[in-house]
């Protein structure tokens, strides 16, 4: 086997591995779909760090304080995902900004707490929680693999040169076409309320904003991946970048929308 077909194994293989413990923890809600969230949030926490030119004693006080609001969200444990949780969060962020004198460090507080914060809101939702969540996660991989197909058949004017070479325009409109009718796909087979399949459109651009936005962190700390945890992947918010931007906004429209 060449190195390349050696590459794409790997990376199929890790990718199917993804797959199937997302699938497991969403399946199973509750306690295991909040500690699954809540262990790639530490991750996240760390390499967040990392990026932001932490040395690895702030790494480790970064992860640790992100436990504490994580932890609180707890359903049946503790408080669970709500304003508790929230004002933790905006703590953690102080207490960052203060003890580290690092302000893009503290960042990362709302960076990693928001969307794990979102996830697990809305997974608990009595109503359609799995359903609901599902909608949540998948749309943002709908869109990136719409996006990837539809910029490599297509084309075109690029969409932020500096920034990210390869995304081109073509697969920016691919990626929200995808996720909009994936989402539609959802109501159709399984009663998602129509009503966050319009919404759609604007998550999925949202999502690749967030893709964005790590694509330029990414740059300004001179690293290709956030990290090397993942086989062919890369870190974990190399994987998780467009529900950071996607998932808060997601969990406003459930409670907003949903009755």
């Amino acid at each position: 086997m060449t190195k390349k077909g050696s590459e794409l194994t790997t990376r199929l293989g890790v990718a199917l591995l993804l797959i199937g413990l997302a699938g497991a923890a969403l399946y199973a809600g509750g306690l295991g779909f909040w500690a699954v969230v809540c262990f790639a949030g530490v991750l996240m926490m760390g390499e967040w760090a990392t990026l932001a030119g932490a040395n690895p004693r702030g790494r480790k006080l970064a992860q640790y304080a992100m436990s504490v609001p994580l932890a609180a969200m707890a359903p049946g444990l503790a408080a669970g995902p709500g304003f508790l949780a929230l004002g933790l969060i905006i703590g953690v962020f102080f207490f960052l900004a203060i003890v580290t004198r690092g302000g893009q460090l503290a960042l990362g507080a709302f960076y990693v707490g928001l969307p794990v914060l979102a996830l697990v809101l809305i997974r608990e939702q009595p109503v359609q929680g799995l359903l609901l969540t599902f909608w949540a996660m998948a749309l943002v991989w709908a869109c990136d693999s719409a996006a990837y197909f539809a910029g490599r058949a297509i084309g075109g004017p690029k969409l932020a040169p500096a920034i990210s070479p390869n995304k081109t325009w073509a697969g920016f409109l691919g990626g929200v076409a995808g996720a909009t009718l994936f989402a539609f796909l959802l109501v159709w087979l399984f009663g998602l309320p129509v009503a966050l399949a319009w919404a759609t459109p604007a998550l999925a651009a949202l999502s690749q904003l967030g893709d964005l936005l790590e694509s330029h962190l990414k740059r300004l700390a001179g690293v290709k991946d956030s990290g090397n945890l993942l086989p062919g992947h890369g870190g974990v918010m190399d994987r998780l970048d467009g529900l950071v931007v996607s998932a808060p906004v997601a969990a406003l429209l459930v409670l907003w929308l949903v009755r």
